[in-house]
This record gives structure tokens, C-alpha cells and sequence, in this order.
């Protein structure tokens, strides 16, 4: 099916029949009349999938938007920002089901309809008592441009809104799909300290559009890495209502394929800013594992390569110390074979066959200086690869996580 994807502004109100609005509680003391509880809705009736951070320890509002998701319509998402509520023991889940069921009440709808979602510092109770009366107010301040008050509302050490939304032409159907999202540190592959929310107009099968999801974020947001931390918060939250009209898409509909690289743009893109603004990042860094024997092997060497705090710290400094990125990918476990790696920085070879090459040093410093570059690494043991967004380790990382 010929299809084109064009990115217009609009965020996760671009999708028709989604309004968006936040407001202050004060939650953080250090809020400063920031807006800090925000609300996404449907205004007909939607389905739902998500992704959740896979840490063990999982936070209260994520247990509930879990049991919630199994309800077959969804019309809500709610957030907080400035506390997880998470390790809050039973006081912590009561917590995040009164939250929808306050939603409900103030939206006339049904509590499973609802999915929560909260950002911040772990083991404090959320405040209820300033959040009751301010949910009560949110179906007013309901906006059908009202991407970028949620945006605003959801970051924490964020130091930009993220947002990003495309309008789909396939064939004779056209149909948005628009995202937000959240996260600067503790952000880790398989999900991160980061939150998305997202929307389309398309009418979808509850199942089918999970199996989207799926795909999407594991070529995006299970691809992105700031410090090796994972949160207990994560979460991706996908709704669509089915506004664009036209047929349900199920398994084997021709607008799937369209759908699918949309969605897988809108992630990737919002993954990126995430990285971009990862907490004291001076460097961007794509890693690439190619000539893999297997996926896991790829996999496994990217990742120990974009986690390695003696190479973050060493692009950090502008030093393409390559010898740190070849003990990496020794110690990740995949099947190598030294005398077979080379490392390239931005196309120039720093290792070859295993050994320095013969590119200058000062060459490859250049490439390191640069805010974005990109490490290839090629085991030349097959065909398969992996790619993950990384960045340096600063300073001011370390000042920033001294304390909260």
C-alpha cells in the first residue's frame, strides 16, 4: 500500500477526538507553580495497549494501569509528576485507584477506564489531599491543543517538553498518530525512568494494537540508555479511538504496514529526545554491533559497550580510547573473535582486525569532539545487528544525583 508520513505539530491531541489539559497541585514543594497532574482523553469510546518497565519492583500506579488494561475500553490516562508512589505499600495502591476513581467520577466514566501513571522520587505518599480536589478541576481545563500543557506537566529533571506527530495518508485512509514523553536519568534499555503516552485515530483491535506497540518500542525505547538505571515506573500508554473512521484494522489489513513505520517514527524520534536530554549529557552516541553471529550477540554487545562507564567517561573527555570499547564487548558475553573486531568512529577506522589501525589519532579525536557521532562495531561473525542511543558521563551528572 503506498502510504506517506508527514510530521505536523500537535502532539497527542493531533489524533481527533483526544483532548488533553493540566494543572498545579504542588506536589514537589519545588514545583514552583509548575503544572504537575495532567489528563489525556478520549472523547468516544477507545482501546488501549501498553509496555511496562520490567524492574521487579514495580510502582503502585503501574500495578493498577496493569489489572486496568484488561478492561476492554479505555478512555483516560492520568499523571503525576514529582512522585512515584512507589514502595508506598498498600497505602501507595489504594492511592493510584483513588486517583481513578476520582477520574472517573469527574469524567462520568468507569474506573477501569482509566489508567494512571505517576514520575518522581520514590517512597513518599502521594499528597491526596492537594491532588483530590485539583482532578475534580482537570474535564475543564480539557483542551483539544492540549499536548503541550501535558508535556510540560510530566518532566522532572526534563529540561525540554517532548513531542512528536505525524499525519499517515494510506491509500484512501488518512489518520494521525502523535506522542509525548518524559525521562532524562535512570533510563536503561527495557524500558527506563521515561514515560510516553500516545494516540491515534485509527479504529483498532485491542489485540493487534498491542502487537504494534511491541515492535515499536522494542526498536526504540528498549534501545535508548543514559546511566544503566531502570525505574519502577516505566510505561507506555497507547490509545486509539477509532475517530479517522473506516474499518477496524486487524491482523492482515494493508494499512498495518503504514501504521506501523508511523508508530515506529513517533517512538524512535521521542526515544532520541530522551537521550538528547539525558541528565548532564554533553554527547549524543549511536552504537552499532554489526557482523553479529546471532541477534542476542548484537544485542549484548551494544548494550555492554553503551553502559560502560570507562567509555562514557572517556567521550565525555574527547578521547576515542577504543581499547575500553573492545573490552566491552569481551566481557558482554557474545560470541567475538579478537583478531576479526573493527571499531569505526563516524566512518574511521580506529581498530582493524583486532589491533590499532592506522588512522590518526587526532582524527579520531575530531570525530569524539563532536556533540553526535556514531561507534560501529563489526564482530564479521554473520549478519546480524543492534543499534542503541547512548551518551557520555559528565560532572555534572554526578553533581545532579548527589541528592534529590
Amino acid at each position: 500500500m503506498e502510504s506517506a508520513i508527514v510530521e505536523i505539530k500537535g502532539g497527542v491531541t493531533l489524533s481527533a477526538g483526544f483532548r488533553a489539559g493540566a494543572i498545579y497541585c504542588g506536589i514537589k514543594r519545588s514545583n514552583l507553580d509548575k503544572p504537575d497532574l495532567a489528563i489525556i482523553v478520549s472523547d468516544r469510546p477507545a482501546v488501549a495497549a501498553a509496555a511496562f518497565t520490567t524492574n521487579r519492583i514495580k510502582a503502585a500506579p503501574v500495578k493498577v494501569s496493569q489489572a486496568h488494561l484488561r478492561a476492554p475500553e479505555t478512555r483516560a490516562f492520568l499523571v503525576n509528576s514529582g512522585n512515584a508512589n512507589a514502595c508506598t505499600g498498600v497505602q501507595g495502591i489504594e492511592n493510584a485507584k483513588h486517583m481513578t476513581r476520582l477520574t472517573a467520577k469527574a469524567l462520568g466514566l468507569r474506573e477501569r477506564q482509566v489508567l494512571v501513571c505517576s514520575t518522581g522520587r520514590i517512597g513518599v505518599q502521594l499528597p491526596m489531599e492537594k491532588m483530590e480536589p485539583r482532578i475534580a478541576e482537570l474535564p475543564a481545563l480539557l483542551k483539544s491543543d492540549g499536548s503541550n500543557f501535558v508535556a510540560k506537566a510530566i518532566m522532572t529533571s526534563d529540561t525540554f517538553e517532548k513531542e512528536f506527530s505525524v499525519r499517515v495518508t494510506a491509500g484512501s485512509r488518512v489518520f494521525h498518530l502523535g506522542g509525548i514523553a518524559k525521562g532524562a536519568g535512570m533510563i536503561d534499555p527495557n524500558m527506563a525512568t521515561m514515560l510516553a503516552f500516545l494516540t491515534t485515530d485509527l479504529p483498532f483491535e485491542k489485540k493487534e494494537l498491542q502487537r504494534c506497540l511491541g515492535i515499536a518500542v522494542e526498536k526504540s525505547f528498549n534501545r535508548i540508555t543514559v546511566d544503566g538505571d531502570m525505574s519502577t515506573n516505566d510505561t507506555v500508554l497507547l490509545m486509539a479511538n477509532g475517530a479517522a473512521g473506516g474499518a477496524v484494522v486487524r491482523a492482515g489489513d494493508p494499512v498495518l504496514g503504514p501504521f506501523q513505520e508511523a508508530l515506529n517514527q513517533v517512538t524512535r524520534n521521542l526515544a532520541r529526545m530522551i537521550v538528547e536530554d539525558g541528565e548532564g549529557v554533553t554527547k549524543f552516541v549511536e552504537v552499532q554491533v554489526i557482523g553479529a553471529a546471532t541477534y542476542q550477540d548484537a544485542r549484548k554487545a551494544a548494550e555492554a559497550i553503551a553502559n560502560s562507564t570507562l567509555v562514557k567517561c572517556a567521550w565525555n573527555g574527547g578521547d576515542p580510547n577504543w581499547g575500553r570499547i573492545v573490552d566491552a564487548v569481551g566481557y558482554s558475553t557474545s560470541k567475538v573473535r579478537e583478531e576479526l573486531i573493527d571499531v569505526y568512529y563516524d566512518g574511521l577506522i580506529a581498530v582493524q582486525n583486532g589491533m590499532a589501525s592506522n588512522t590518526p589519532v587526532e582524527e579520531l579525536k575530531k570525530a569524539v569532539a563532536n556533540d553526535r557521532f556514531t561507534v560501529t562495531v563489526n564482530l564479521h561473525l554473520g549478519t546480524a545487528q543492534y543499534m542503541v542511543y547512548t551518551t557520555d558521563l559528565s560532572p555534572e551528572y554526578v553533581d545532579l544525583n548527589r541528592s534529590e
